[in-house]
């Protein structure tokens, strides 16, 4: 019996992980990959066990300090070199190794689809979708460029691939040829507060936003996967609706006949592009439309229609990417790209108040699967196997 309670108690000092983030997409980005970064680490520190350790690595070179919120965690900031320096001889030279400038760890995490230079530890790698594979054409050229010459290297080194959603996984299986047991698909979270605001809030928010009238809506990047031209061709073709299109997101990539799409349309008066929306807008704008469409080509999971959902919002999706498996539980999936079909069912919802009250009931049932709190756990969980460590240890 001594010798058993030894040997737990070893195993349990053990247990103990120790995990290094870069989190530099965090700090710089407030879309995407920068999104994810933010909230995963909300909640990765709450859920690691009590002898586990989070640190967090970014380059400060402004001395700004960390502008997310990061409970339970340790920071290191690199405020003697500027990232893009070191960001493009990684790309260069493979110099110098992460671990020499964020320290030790047993496990390292890069969350936005490349593993740098490393010379110890674990890798763990977030490849969210690989529409620059499956789509190049749509992809901005430089990123492509860099990814394309990297994601090999990467996944061939990398000890664990995250991914969204099981679309993608099966993706970087077939365009990548991974084992799939290197591949854990961990779905997204939604924000617990990210709710449908009051009437007041949302009236307000429309007035700051100039939107006077009712409104069909688009949410993403300006950036050839999303189809906004085509959107734009559906909203032509639709009939007995006096309202607005409006399509909101910061210019990505290849974003200028994007626009030109708009201001060259019949109806270019009633289309509204919205740049960047800030946070405090954002819930209030899905709540005062009407519908939420996104018929894109491509996507590795899809946040804004679960967001749509979450406000209270009836949402149209394209049958493409991830969408099916991540939305098709909570919105009304077109099977094909093509725009009368699509100005048919926008059309046929608007006029039944009852089939989009019953699609809303269904977007606020389905949304409960997204928790930011299981996707950490998930995490934590691929943490763990990477690093050969018992996931708990019960008291004796």
């Amino acid at each position: 019996m001594r010798f058993a309670l030894v040997r737990q108690r070893a195993a349990c000092s053990n247990a103990r992980v120790i995990v290094c983030m870069d989190i530099q997409a965090g700090v710089a980005q407030r879309a995407g990959v920068g999104r994810y970064v933010q909230k995963l680490v909300e909640h990765l520190g709450a859920c690691a066990a009590p002898a586990d350790e989070l640190r967090l690595f970014y380059f400060d070179f402004q001395r700004q300090g960390l502008p997310l919120a990061a409970p339970g965690t340790r920071q290191r900031a690199c405020r003697w070199l500027p990232g893009r320096y070191v960001q493009a001889a990684w790309k260069r030279l493979h110099f110098p190794p992460f671990d020499w400038l964020a320290g030790a760890a047993e496990v390292y995490h890069f969350p936005n689809f490349v593993v740098p230079p490393l010379t110890r530890g674990k890798a763990v790698v977030t490849i969210h979708d690989v529409s620059f594979l499956r789509f190049p054409e749509a992809a901005e050229p430089r990123n492509l460029a860099y990814l394309t010459a990297k994601i090999r290297d990467t996944v061939a080194r990398a000890d664990a691939i995250i991914t969204d959603s099981e679309f993608s996984g099966r993706e970087i299986r077939e365009l990548l040829g991974v084992p799939g047991e290197k591949i854990h698909p961990i779905l997204l979270g939604l924000p617990s507060d990210f709710r449908r605001p009051s009437d007041a809030v949302i009236a307000a928010a429309r007035q700051q936003l100039g939107l006077e009238r009712p409104y069909l809506l688009s949410v993403g990047t300006l950036e050839p996967r999303k189809n906004f031209p085509f959107l734009v061709e559906v909203f032509e073709r639709l009939r007995g609706f006096d309202g607005d299109l409006v399509i909101a997101g910061m210019k990505g990539w290849k974003f200028e006949p994007i626009l030109a799409r708009i201001q060259s349309s019949p109806r270019a008066a009633r289309i509204r592009h919205l740049d960047y929306v800030p946070e405090e807008l954002l819930a209030p704008l899905y709540a005062g439309a009407e519908l939420f469409a996104l018929p894109s080509l491509y996507e590795g999971f899809g946040f804004t229609p679960l967001e749509a959902m979450a406000c209270g919002t009836p949402v149209l999706i394209s049958a493409n990417g991830s969408l099916p498996e991540v939305c098709g539980g909570g919105s009304e999936m077109v099977p094909a790209l093509d725009a009368d079909l699509w100005a048919q069912r926008i059309g046929a919802l608007l006029a039944a108040p009852a089939d989009r009250a019953a699609l809303i009931a269904k977007g606020a049932q389905h949304i409960a699967k997204f928790s930011w709190q299981t996707a950490a756990q998930q995490t934590w969980a691929v943490y763990r196997q990477v690093a050969g460590k018992l996931s708990h240890c019960e008291n004796p």
